[in-house]
């Protein structure tokens, strides 16, 4: 019998990973899907918290493009590998602390690993020549075949015939008239595509999931690592820069401010590890103190927080505070008016 040919797929849940896929499973091939989980790309959570995104599919897109397909999908923890591409990208950034191109040539190289560790024959992404400015250029895709050494049995579906054939279509595993020849921008060809294949509903195409690609969030990362005087992080920070307003009036602390009810919850599995704040006199937020704060700032701290609570009108509020490892503390203040709040505290 002839030998079953079975490539894996870098799954990101996006529609060009969705297609791509679809493609070579389209000519017989048996093809498993991969996401690594870098900590960056973390799916529903903001959809999941903040009201204003409730109606937005609260799901994780990579399972979900597995699901469609009826493929396995092997979600791999690459947390602490990818530090060193988050902190040392070769390549350097994009427009924020995106390291893109690096990024691009570490998971091919982890994808890499793992064909040869299970028996697999080749790699599919979902590329597309011209469309992202740095990791999707015709100069730098082999730069990610060389770096990553995946070189020839990396297989990019979508422009496959702007590229030199590949071994699997030299072997005859592939046709390359199959194959397709998107470039460029445009996201036209892949929703004409999407709509003969019977997909109606795939994440939103440009963008990605990826944090740092992200202006306000990367601002959030370079103040946190400037004021730590590392750049050293957990998955916790991650997910912290993502919520709340971040507001810092000296280098020695950070105030973070849920936005609304949901936010407020989420903070609240957090007390335990910050000083935290909320005004008890009033509705509002919780309030998260990151770095060390003195009972007179820790006052300065309170009158910002009320200024976002339902007593940013009244003379005094009454503030509830819990230093860390230390006893609960009631005073009151006065709402400090928004007027007087620097936009340069606002991170």
């Amino acid at each position: 019998m002839a030998k079953q040919i079975k490539a894996v797929s870098l799954i990101s849940g996006g529609l060009d990973s969705l297609l791509s896929t679809k493609l070579i499973i389209e000519q017989g091939i048996h093809v498993e899907g991969i996401n690594f989980f870098t900590g960056f790309c973390v799916e529903g959570h903001t959809h999941a918290i903040r009201k204003k995104d409730k109606a937005k599919p609260k799901r994780n897109n990579a399972l979900w493009v597995a699901e469609q397909l009826g493929i396995k999908l092997h979600i791999i923890d690459v947390i602490e590998e990818y530090k060193d591409v988050l902190l040392n990208p070769k390549h350097g950034y994009g427009q924020n602390m995106n390291p893109c191109l690096d990024c691009k040539g570490f998971m091919v190289k982890k994808a890499l690993e793992w064909i040869k560790e299970n028996d697999f024959d080749f790699i599919i992404t979902g590329e597309v020549i011209g469309q992202r400015p740095m990791s999707q250029r015709k100069d730098t895709m082999p730069v990610i075949q060389r770096e990553s050494g995946a070189g020839d049995l990396l297989v990019r579906p979508l422009c496959a015939q702007h590229l030199p054939a590949t071994l699997p279509e030299r072997e005859g595993w592939l046709d390359r008239d199959k194959l397709l020849d998107f470039s460029g921008r445009t996201r036209k060809p892949q929703f004409a595509l999407a709509e003969e294949f019977g997909f109606e509903d795939y994440a939103t195409p440009a963008g990605g999931c990826c944090f740092l690609t992200d202006k306000s969030y990367s601002v959030k990362l370079v103040d946190l690592w400037k004021h730590r005087g590392n750049r050293e992080y957990e998955l916790d920070d991650i997910m912290l820069l993502k919520v709340g307003r971040h507001i810092r009036p000296n280098d020695k602390y950070k105030i973070i401010v849920s936005r609304e009810e949901g936010e407020n919850k989420f903070l609240e599995g957090y007390k335990k590890q910050f000083t935290h704040l909320y005004i008890s006199s009033h509705p509002g937020p919780l309030a998260l103190i990151e770095g060390e704060i003195s009972n007179e700032e820790l006052k300065l701290a309170g009158q910002i927080v009320a200024r976002y609570s339902q007593g940013r009108d009244a003379d005094e509020v009454e503030v509830t505070a819990k230093p860390l490892n230390q006893d609960e503390i009631v005073f009151k203040v006065a709402p400090m008016p928004a007027s007087d709040i620097p936009q340069s505290w606002y991170v």
